[in-house]
């Protein structure tokens, strides 16, 4: 008996009672599921800027752009490595929600070769993975994005992304990496 009224006086020191203790119990662990679901949203994300901006002008689109960048990627936990595939030095890597904001959707006087790359008329968008790699809380692809313009044209993407979890268990982009495939010329 004195064991337990020792224990109780422990767990008592601690903050704790004997009662059971209500528990959180946080899985940041990433799924295949989540990252095609994540690749699906942001083509489809890009479709919807686009078409925004052309039927609603671009302040529309950036605004539109400015919610789908915040929910998407992770610029709220610190730098994203965001290489777009249309940009030149010294403004090739945009780390900072601003530079990617100006990659999608113009507008920047920071940015002035940026003409916004959401704004180029898509009507559709599909990823197709070579590989998706998952490491607990962190998921990485590699593969094609496929974007058709209003033409027909079919312009094929190399994508990279890699993935992380924020605090809410929200997927967030930390790496996007595009560039156009290479020609061999």
């Amino acid at each position: 008996m004195k064991s337990l009224s020792l224990m109780a006086a422990s767990l008592a020191l601690l903050g704790l009672s004997g009662a059971a203790q209500a528990t959180t119990v946080v899985n940041q662990a990433i799924t295949e599921a989540e990252v095609r679901n994540a690749q699906a949203a942001w083509c489809k994300a890009l479709v919807d800027i686009s078409t925004t901006g052309a039927t609603q002008g671009q302040a529309a689109a950036k605004a539109l752009a400015e919610k789908v960048i915040d929910a998407a990627y992770g610029y709220q936990m610190g730098a994203v490595l965001f290489k777009p595939t249309l940009t030149v030095a010294p403004q090739t890597f945009r780390t900072t929600r601003a530079g990617a904001l100006a990659y999608f959707v113009g507008g920047d006087s920071n940015f002035p070769k940026d003409t916004g790359f959401a704004l180029k008329g898509w009507t559709k968008c599909e990823s197709k993975n070579a590989a998706v790699f998952i490491a607990g809380d962190s998921a990485s692809s590699m593969g094609n994005v496929m974007i058709t313009d209003r033409a027909g044209k079919v312009t094929t993407v190399d994508k990279t992304w890699k993935y992380v979890k924020d605090d809410a268990g929200q997927l967030r982009i930390v790496l996007h990496h595009s560039s156009l495939p290479y020609s061999g010329t």
